[in-house]
């Protein structure tokens, strides 16, 4: 407040700042400004309580300040976590993010786009399951893990280099026989070059790789009987598994242990996403995606004036981190 009792204005914040009023203008509407001046405007906001009236500043430059985001539940870690990055990238350029849950369902992500359309937000990033999805010209929109056409931004990590560094990690750390394990949606996405980029990479190394692939509908029963049929004498056929996540190669550890067969002394196990459980660190070894970059990436280019020259996939680059499930931990 000011000491009058009154409201706070860009005038006081200028004035607290020692700059031009142009200038806190400029911080306030992402105009680019010298890293002195943009960090002494905000600290002088942040005294004085000001807050940024985007309905009035909405009305001079013709946009709602808001993005949607639209992503299948906040259930998954990799999901929440990535939700709350998108939110604070937001944040931090004076957006606000109106958040759609779908629960994988097609016409549910139908409906959240028509919606974010009728709000007039100034942009969508869609994590999404409909291959059919309709989309108008008029709002900017970035895939998120799904390529949709050369007009549409796809942000992914590199997930066939992943899928690479795991079969290296892999056997480096002395494994031979060598296993692929997925479930996930049946429509196409980037994440399906994981497993692409493993038995590449196996095949390339002259190592036996297997494979199994299931669809979110067939359920987890499918990989018990797939391993139960693959142990003999008290040992399973292959030494090293990569999961296509983290919380599959989770389930998969809890499932060898029933049957006495421990990770990481018999069997290595290394999952992809990379996100740290509560309190715990890493959940399993791991493929790392690079979340905070991916929300940036995302929201820098949903925000972008002209994106003609902008290419429709942008892969990030992934990491591997040691977590408990195989030898290196």
């Amino acid at each position: 407040m000011t000491g009058n009792g009154s409201l706070p204005t860009m005038k006081d914040v200028a004035r607290s700042a020692g700059v031009a009023l142009g200038t806190v203008s400029k911080v306030f509407n992402n105009i680019p400004v010298g890293d002195s001046y943009r960090q002494r405007v905000l600290e002088a906001a942040d005294r004085l309580g000001y807050q940024v009236n985007n309905y009035a500043r909405g009305l001079k430059t013709n946009r709602t300040y808001a993005v949607a985001f639209i992503v299948p539940n906040l259930e998954l870690p990799f999901f929440a976590i990535l939700t709350q990055n998108i939110c604070q990238a937001l944040e931090r350029r004076g957006y606000r993010m109106i958040l759609a849950l779908t629960d994988f369902s097609p016409d549910t992500e139908q409906s959240c786009v028509r919606m974010a359309q009728q709000n007039k937000v100034d942009g969508i990033i869609g994590l999404t399951y409909n291959p059919n999805l309709h989309l108008k010209d008029s709002i900017p929109f970035v895939s998120f893990d799904r390529y949709f056409s050369s007009s549409i931004p796809c942000v992914a990590s590199d997930n066939f280099g992943g899928g690479q560094m795991a079969a290296e990690k892999l056997i480096e750390l002395g494994c031979r026989k060598l296993l692929f394990l997925r479930i996930g949606s049946s429509v196409s996405g980037e994440t399906d070059k994981r497993g692409d980029g493993f038995e590449v990479c196996c095949r390339a190394k002259g190592f036996p790789c297997d494979s199994l692939r299931l669809f979110n509908e067939d359920g987890y029963e499918p990989f018990k009987e797939f391993l139960a049929a693959h142990i003999h004498d008290g040992k399973l056929d292959y030494d090293g598994i990569f999961c296509a996540s983290d919380g599959l190669a989770m389930a998969i550890r809890a499932n060898l242990a029933e049957w006495g067969i421990l990770v990481p002394r018999d069997v290595q196990i290394i999952g992809f996403d990379g996100i740290p459980v509560w309190g715990s660190g890493l959940p399993c070894s791991t493929i790392v995606q690079p979340v905070a970059q991916l929300a940036e990436t995302c929201v820098d280019i949903v925000l972008k004036e002209d994106r003609t020259e902008q290419p429709s996939l942008i892969c990030l680059p992934v990491c591997y981190a040691s977590g408990g499930t195989t030898r290196d931990s």
